[in-house]
């Protein structure tokens, strides 16, 4: 019985040392959105969810839909909606009806959109790997199979 009761422990002081790396983490997290944030209202007088949007569509030039730009997101239609609405109307998006179901809109980006992403994303690079400047490669690695296990675990 006394083996059980110490391997408890040392569960539960792995526990304790988890809840810290995710406190961690997400302090992390928070503290590069912040930065990001204010570069990209300084830099390109833009948000991190426009930026987003433009990103998901950069990187798909057949264009989404609605919907399936929402999934990839992890954020509702409506948010979607109101954000597409002003790319849309700065000319850096465009909408399409679809013919199979003309209630959905294909939102594709524009020449214009697309050069202002490759500006941006030069950009976010240099401030990303100015912001991690103390992070090792072998680090680098190692945190991202870390994220990956967690993602995989359920």
């Amino acid at each position: 019985m006394p083996e059980e009761s110490q391997h408890q422990v040392r569960d539960s002081a792995l526990a304790r040392q988890r809840l810290r790396l995710w406190l961690q983490m997400l302090k992390a997290v928070r503290h590069v959105e912040s930065d990001l944030r204010e570069k990209l209202r300084s830099g390109y007088d833009t948000t991190l969810s426009r930026f987003d949007v433009l990103a998901a569509l950069h990187a798909a030039p057949e264009g989404m839909k609605m919907s399936e730009l929402s999934l990839q997101l992890v954020v509702s239609n409506g948010n979607v909606t109101g954000v597409v609405d002003r790319l849309v109307t700065q000319g850096l998006l465009e909408r399409q009806t679809v013919e199979s179901d003309r209630r959905a809109f294909l939102v594709k980006i524009t020449d214009k959109g697309r050069a202002l992403m490759d500006e941006m994303t030069g950009a976010h690079l240099g401030w990303i790997d100015e912001m991690f400047e103390n992070v090792s490669e072998t680090d680098a690695a190692r945190g991202i199979s870390i994220m990956l296990d967690i993602r995989h675990k359920g």
